[in-house]
């Protein structure tokens, strides 16, 4: 979808300043927030993607002022009303309906480390044949679907050249509406910073972004 998220090449949002030493987290609530979303993913209600699409429905007034934890947690809990895991009541006053059963937890303390450790890879090991090749000209597709996409705007309809092949990966586009992991090849492809940019952009440049076979045509 095309909204306040895909701030690819965007004017007008500022420097980006670094920080120096940045902690992991700022505030205690923000590692709770992170632990929740890994603890509840468990229940395999959702997926990343879904998780991912769901941050980019937050209204643009409210992506532009929260943090990055904030926007999760807006998110998370909106999930968890989705799922069936919590009923608005719940949600508005912040206790248990009386009589809701207790459910045992998905993830247990014993399996929290191997997740940490091993997170949930999205690597497929299927046998698809990939769609180009390194050093091939392509042209990133010109869409603009409502739901999720990894496609950046910025990219859309613009050439680049396949730089390498990741290998199979699940195509979010699907996999975040349910449609299926549809699994395809992942390519770093090249554009040239002036085909992007324009001839103001310096002519040495370039941005390298990860795209899938179904977001590429042939140049």
């Amino acid at each position: 979808m095309n909204g306040i998220h895909d701030m690819g090449g965007m004017h007008g949002l500022g420097p980006i300043h670094e920080e120096r030493n940045e902690p992991v987290f700022h505030h205690p609530w923000e590692r709770r927030v992170f632990a929740l979303r890994r603890a509840m993913g468990a229940w395999r209600r959702w997926n990343i993607d879904v998780s991912r699409h769901e941050v980019e429905l937050v209204p643009a007034a409210d992506y532009l002022r929260m943090s990055y934890y904030e926007r999760q947690f807006s998110a998370f809990v909106v999930l968890l009303e989705k799922r069936g895991f919590i009923t608005p009541a719940e949600l508005e006053s912040g206790t248990p309906v009386a009589g809701v059963p207790v459910a045992v937890p998905a993830l247990s303390p014993d399996k929290a480390a191997e997740l940490i450790a091993k997170g949930v890879p999205t690597s497929r090991d299927a046998p698809v044949a990939p769609r180009f090749r390194p050093g091939q000209r392509v042209r990133a597709r010109n869409i603009n679907p409502p739901g999720h996409t990894r496609e950046p705007r910025y990219v859309r309809g613009k050439l680049g050249i396949i730089d390498r092949d990741h290998g199979v990966f699940v195509f979010p586009d699907t996999n975040a509406h349910f449609l299926g992991e549809k699994p395809q090849h992942v390519y770093s492809v090249r554009f040239a910073a002036r085909e992007l940019w324009g001839a103001d952009a310096a002519p040495q440049d370039g941005v390298y972004v990860d795209l899938w076979d179904d977001h590429l045509e042939p140049a």
